[in-house]
């Protein structure tokens, strides 16, 4: 059930909320952001490979080790960045998706435009900081 697109089509608020071309775009802005992922990573990855640290000097060999404790941090984030795509796009198979998984309330166009993989309205999210920051300062 693919629906064609036209090239400038952006998600409007006059429109059914999540209608199959509202589910396109969506589908499409997720593919796209998920194949940026990978192909970052690929390149994390081959940085990584080429070997150990030669630097002599030990300013030079510390930096170098930052260096890729970061790229392993920033890689760890793509990869559960990926996973909540995955859950995205499972969800528009699902036919869930934009969908408050708390209230069943649309999340509405902005929010997903912003944040594709986003689960919850704001007002949920907002209920959910504030009860983390309750939690928290236990």
């Amino acid at each position: 059930m693919l629906q064609t697109l036209p090239p400038d089509y952006l998600p409007a608020e006059d429109e059914e909320f999540m209608n199959p071309r509202q589910i396109e775009y969506f589908r499409r802005k997720l593919l796209r952001w998920r194949a940026d992922l990978l192909r970052e990573a690929d390149g994390t990855l081959a940085s990584l490979s080429e070997g150990g640290i030669a630097e002599s000097d030990i300013t030079d060999r510390a930096s170098v080790e930052t260096d890729r404790a970061l790229e392993l941090r920033t890689r760890d984030r793509a990869r559960k960045l990926i996973g909540k795509i995955d859950q995205a796009l499972a969800r528009i198979e699902s036919g869930t998706y934009g969908f408050c998984e708390e209230t069943g309330e649309p999340i509405g166009l902005k929010r997903l435009e912003a944040r594709p993989i986003a689960t919850l309205s704001i007002e949920a999210q907002e209920r959910h900081e504030k009860m983390e920051r309750v939690y928290r300062d236990d």
